[in-house]
């Protein structure tokens, strides 16, 4: 497994590297924002290790960037800067976990097999479908360049669905992860806001992106023109 550490404190860039290596690990340094994003993406890394408060370009840029360009490589950070806004900030931008200074090794050692046993899968800060986009940090919606006024409940539904995109969800599934794990109403209650749904993101728009399947549930996809 090879991991790149981003990290200025020299002296802890080595023992992490001589830890890690000492776990089998193959290890690469870089030691200024610049050097650590452009290292992230000329090589194929199995995970990165990045500080956040680095010179030149942060670990938040870096991070952003990478995600920008759809590199799903695990990001680890590993930072003083603990204050709960900070560690909100970096995985709302797309980190996958967050440990602060000082640490122990083995917890980071931990965590670490942790990611790469998850590997590297898609999983953008902002959902997208077609021209639909929904950002689960800032909670907003649109369709195009028009922002799309949802409700708590809606806005769950949503970010489900897209997060499932192209699949076929069924009302159980739906209920299981938007609705409270005890709830034992109708479950009809989807079909309502399946509704609602759609007049909100495709009536408007003459579209018709979120479709019932017959027998399995619902699925949204790539925004088609309705049938006129």
């Amino acid at each position: 497994m090879r991991l790149l550490i981003v990290e200025d404190e020299i002296r802890l860039a080595a023992a992490l590297q001589r830890g890690l290596a000492a776990e089998g690990f193959t290890v690469d340094l870089a030691h200024t924002g610049p050097d650590g994003l452009h290292m992230a993406q000329e090589h194929k890394y199995d995970a990165v290790i990045l500080d956040i408060m680095l010179p030149e370009l942060s670990g938040y840029r870096i991070i952003e960037q990478l995600r920008a360009a759809e590199n799903w490589v695990p990001i680890l950070m590993l930072t003083a800067k603990d204050g709960e806004y900070d560690e909100a900030d970096a995985l709302d931008l797309g980190a996958d976990d967050y440990l602060t200074k000082p640490f122990s090794f083995v917890v980071l050692l931990a965590r670490l097999r942790a990611l790469l046993r998850r590997g590297v899968t898609p999983r953008p800060a902002v959902l997208a479908v077609d021209d639909l986009v929904l950002d689960p940090a800032a909670h907003t919606v649109k369709r195009g360049d028009t922002t799309v006024e949802l409700t708590p409940r809606e806005f769950s539904l949503l970010e489900f669905l897209m997060r499932r995109a192209g699949e076929a969800v069924s009302k159980a599934d739906i209920l299981h992860h938007v609705w409270d794990a005890n709830y034992d109403g109708d479950a009809n209650v989807v079909e309502v806001y399946v509704g609602y749904l759609r007049r909100k993101i495709d009536a408007p728009f003459d579209k018709q992106s979120l479709q019932t399947v017959r027998g399995a549930g619902y699925r949204l996809t790539p925004a088609s023109p309705s049938a006129q």
